[in-house]
Order: structure tokens, then C-alpha cells, then sequence
């Protein structure tokens, strides 16, 4: 049956992309509904020079959230990564689409990449796990804040104050800016968020209807894998603020979790590597969240759920 369908979405050019390849799969299952898009300001949004970690859980989220709850719009696309493990009474959340590359990389005014940039080069992030896990293998470089969309910050890295950024493969990719990378980071080195590069869709918990139509446009190793990912961050009772990273592979009907947790001045690294089925990753994201605490990372952790 013919609907209307209101998507809503942060209004930078990347969640637009993002969102417009969501609405595209839906047109592909559902060819009869009339799809509108829908921008909203998030927190993140309207206070674009804040640290991330100041502004709680849900800060690119949460005024999408409610325009559901409201019944403003009837969907909402996320990055995965910066969605809570949970999700408000009433909304549920369904990763969707084949996830692209999870790494973050390095774009730099040199082009050189991360061993090579010079001592004293002054990197911009906007995330605590980069900035620890970077400043854990480079210490004689500077590591500073920066915020604003990737546009942005790849433009401000550009200019007197920086000398590169660290961003997510995947926001670079579907921006089209791919010939900026100096080199993308592998995973042993900065470990990525959690459900990086992969999207979320939102709906009411009783559109049964949406609901059953964003099933099918689940990749299910990417499924799998993100979820292992959130089970690790859930078990470890916490979000953006900690510097934890974790990145899942699916091979067969198994799944390798890699995770690592790091102090902000990057003095040590905590990091493990689990193994288990691909059908179980509730199972691996627990039983890497243990190996963490095992290996002395339970101050780290138990921190950051304060």
C-alpha cells in the first residue's frame, strides 16, 4: 500500500548523502511510496565548537529522536557510530546497507601519512579514541581538537592552525574526497568506533510496516558485525566518551573482534583479539569487554561509565 514517508536527518551534505542512499534502498522494496527528507539541527549541530564529549550521549541523535517520537517524521538515518546502545522507549533501530570501509585516515599536508609526518605536526581530531590511540604511537606530534562536519574539518585542516586531520574513511568516501587520503589507518593502529562506516535507520517500535521493510535491506555480515561491536561498548557501559575501539570481521559463520582501550595521554594501550560465531555477537562483544577488564583496563572503564 502507497504511503508517505518523512525521513529525518542532520542537514550537513554527508548525512544527506547518506541518508538519500538509505531512501533510494527503500524505493528499490517499497517503489509505490512517496519519500520526503527532512533536516533537523542536533545538539552537535548548533554548538559546533564544543568537545563532543561535554555534550552527552546522543548529541547527533537525540532531536532527530524526538521528531519521531512526535510523529514529525517517520524515519530517521544515522551513523551508526554515533547512535546510544540503547534506544528510547518506543524507537528501534536497525543497521542497514552493506558498510563501507571502517578504517579512519589520515589527510595531511605533507601526503606522506601518520610514520612519517614530522615531529611537532599538529593533527586535528574530534574524537578521544583517535586522539589517544594516535598520540599512544606518535607521542612528538600534537594532537588537537577540532570540530565541524568532515567538509569542515578537512577545510580547517587546510589552514594556519593544522597540519592534517584524522577522519573516518567512510564519511571521505561518500563525500567524494578520496584523493585527500595520505593513508588509511589500519585497524591494529587506530582502532575504529564502534559501527563506524555503517548506517542506522530508526522507526516507531510499532511501525510493524517500515519495520519489516527496513529488515530487507539489512546486509547481514554487516549485521553481525556491528552488532559485536555495540555489545562490547554496551558491556563497557558507556559511549563516545571512552577512548574505545573495536572493529569485527565477519569470515563464514565466524566472526574475529578486535578491541582497544586507551588512556588519553596515549601512555599504554589495552587491546585483545576474540573469536566466536557470527551468529553469537552479543557473545563476542561481552567476551571482549571481559578480556579488556582482565588485562587491566577495568579503571579505564569503570571511569568513563561514571
Amino acid at each position: 500500500m502507497a504511503r508517505t514517508l518523512t525521513i529525518g536527518t542532520r542537514g550537513s551534505r554527508l548525512a544527506l548523502v547518506q541518508t538519500h542512499a538509505v531512501a533510494g534502498a527503500l524505493a528499490s522494496v517499497a517503489p509505490d511510496w512517496d519519500v520526503r527528507i527532512e533536516t533537523i539541527a542536533s545538539t552537535g549541530d548548533e554548538q559546533p565548537e564544543a568537545a563532543i564529549e561535554t555534550l552527552g550521549l546522543g548529541v547527533f541523535t537525540s532531536a532527530i529522536e524526538r521528531a519521531l517520537l512526535d510523529e514529525r517524521v517517520d524515519l530517521a538515518v544515522h551513523s551508526l557510530k554515533d547512535l546510544p546502545t540503547s534506544q528510547p522507549d518506543g524507537l528501534t533501530a536497525v543497521p542497514v546497507l552493506e558498510r563501507e570501509d571502517p578504517r579512519d585516515v589520515l589527510i595531511d599536508r605533507w601526503n606522506v601519512g601518520l610514520l612519517d609526518l614530522p615531529e611537532g605536526a599538529r593533527i586535528g581530531t574530534s574524537s578521544p579514541r583517535r586522539a589517544a590511540q594516535i598520540a599512544h604511537g606518535r607521542k612528538d606530534i600534537s594532537l588537537l581538537p577540532i570540530r565541524g562536519n568532515v567538509e569542515t574539518r578537512i577545510r580547517k585542516s587546510e589552514g594556519p592552525d593544522y597540519d592534517g586531520v584524522i577522519v573516518a574513511a567512510a564519511g571521505v568516501e561518500r563525500l567524494g574526497m578520496t584523493e585527500r587520503i595520505a593513508e588509511r589507518l589500519s585497524p591494529h593502529v587506530c582502532t575504529p568506533a564502534p559501527g563506524q562506516a555503517a548506517l542506522a535507520a530508526e522507526a516507531r517500535s510499532d511501525d510493524r510496516e517500515l519495520l519489516a521493510l527496513l529488515r530487507r535491506l539489512v546486509h547481514q555480515p554487516t549485521e553481525a558485525a556491528v552488532e559485536a561491536e555495540r555489545a562490547l561498548l554496551r558491556a563497557a557501559g558507556s559511549g563516545c566518551r571512552l577512548p574505545l575501539g573495536a572493529f569485527a570481521e565477519v569470515q563464514g559463520d565466524r566472526m574475529r573482534l578486535f578491541a582497544t582501550v586507551t588512556p588519553s595521554d596515549g601512555s599504554t594501550s589495552y587491546r585483545v583479539e576474540v573469536t566466536g560465531s557470527a551468529s553469537e555477537p552479543d557473545l563476542l562483544g561481552r567476551a571482549a569487554c571481559q578480556a579488556l577488564l582482565e588485562q587491566g583496563a577495568s579503571a579505564l572503564l569503570g571511569e568513563a561509565g561514571q
